[in-house]
């Protein structure tokens, strides 16, 4: 029999990431916003940062046998919904550093866990990790046969990696300073013959991941990492996806993360459960969406008789979107589960997980419209919020591997392999 219960466990989680939410997160956007720059409204949620760290919502999305208090992946979704139904922006600073650790964490090497964990399990500071992964002229396509892969290079030299190369919407990867992440895990076409040799053949067996941190930008020299610009984004309004140029930036032997055997692999798992995390955040921002809706519609006439939630419009979108919000969250720990639980093979978990990204994130954005269609035009006011929670909900039909160009891509894979088989993850 299946259960839909939550563990005592994720209940305490719930209510500890509800509890930050509430305390820390809800005055954010009155403070970034005063601010005119992406680049300085991120700065000024360094304090806020500082305070999940304190918090233990970093040490939280990091499993316990890598030295954190992380439970299940459920668990994790359960901290972003609450997070998200509050705020966008710092909540994906915090999220992002959690996926800037997912290939470290996968690659399950002890030795390196020992090396580059302890910033973020210490409950001291504000450090950031990052995935570095996208680039300017899109990544999309990245594997596909007689492409040419990823433009951002590593070889050998002397004992060291050479880094050239540009990344983009790489979210927090500069730094709260410019000056790199505490962590950065950054995933470069490998060029065995040197910088100047032709992709291979076979772009899966040409990628690593190497681990860049502060002290390796430090030991640079100030041209070899530059960020180029910070894109002001419609959504997110304060949060950091940089655009930065590596230029024979060198990195030490030891911190090959990921060898060709295994890179693409760690990559596509990363991103495999990032894309069910990102129905959390849908489904925090559809939730906060309805509860605004719902408290209007309760409570206002517009000049009838009796309050809005009687006319049947109204309360026929508000049962809309109640209705794909939990069915959004439904799918989010369905495929959650499956990912540390099973059944059916990685195509199986995979498909899950795409389910809940393009269902979950496609519906944010018609919920937070359904929402505003109930409140009418005092919606487009800014100081009812429902602009915002548009705007952040745009961008996750975009973003962690675009729907059009990337996720229903992935699907359509699953779907024309031979050995397809549609219930195996029942």
């Amino acid at each position: 029999m299946t259960g839909f219960t939550l563990t005592e466990d994720q209940q305490q989680v719930r209510e500890d990431a509800r509890k930050f939410a509430k305390e820390v997160l809800l005055g954010a956007p009155a403070e970034y916003l005063k601010f005119g720059t992406q680049e300085e409204r991120f700065r000024s949620t360094r304090p806020l940062y500082q305070k999940a760290v304190a918090a233990g919502q970093i040490r939280a999305q990091i499993p316990i046998p890598a030295g954190g208090t992380g439970g299940s992946f459920v668990s994790t979704a359960l901290q972003l919904e609450e997070h998200y139904a509050v705020d966008a922006s710092v909540s994906l600073t915090i999220a992002a550093t959690g996926l800037g650790l997912a290939p470290l964490i996968i690659a399950g090497n002890p030795d390196l866990w020992n090396r580059f964990l302890p910033p973020f399990l210490s409950g001291d500071g504000e450090p950031l990790a990052s995935l570095v992964h996208s680039e300017p002229g899109g990544t999309a396509n990245w594997l596909e046969s007689g492409g040419n892969g990823l433009q951002t290079t590593a070889y050998e030299k002397d004992g060291q990696w050479i880094i050239n190369g540009e990344k983009l919407w790489t979210t927090n990867s500069a730094g709260w300073d410019r000056k790199g992440a505490d962590l950065q895990c950054v995933v470069c076409r490998y060029c065995e013959g040197g910088p100047e040799s032709s992709p291979a053949r076979d772009l899966r067996s040409s990628v690593v991941i190497l681990i860049v941190t502060r002290e390796n930008v430090a030991l640079n020299g100030p041209s070899s990492y530059i960020v180029l610009d910070e894109p002001e984004l419609v959504g997110h309004p304060a949060v950091s996806g940089p655009h930065t140029r590596f230029t024979n930036f060198k990195v030490p032997m030891e911190n090959l993360l990921a060898s060709p055997d295994s890179a693409v692999d760690i990559v596509k798992q990363s991103f495999g459960v990032s894309a069910a995390m990102v129905g959390g955040m849908a489904v925090g921002i559809m939730r906060a969406a309805f509860e605004k809706a719902l408290r209007f519609a309760k409570t206002n006439n517009r000049g009838g008789l009796v309050p809005i939630i009687q006319r049947q419009s109204v309360a026929d979108l508000l049962i809309k979107t109640k209705i794909k919000l939990d069915a959004s969250r439904l799918l989010t720990w369905k495929a959650l589960d499956s990912v540390q639980n099973g059944p059916g093979d990685e195509a199986a978990v995979l498909e899950a997980c795409l389910q809940a990204k393009i269902f979950s994130s496609e519906n944010a954005v018609k919920c937070v419209v359904s929402a505003m269609k109930v409140v009418g035009i005092t919606s487009y006011a800014s100081n009812h919020a429902f602009g915002r929670l548009l705007n952040d909900a745009a961008c996750l039909p975009l973003f962690d591997g675009g729907n059009v160009g990337i996720r229903q891509r992935q699907y359509q894979s699953l779907l024309e392999d031979q050995n397809y088989q549609p219930w195996a993850n029942l």
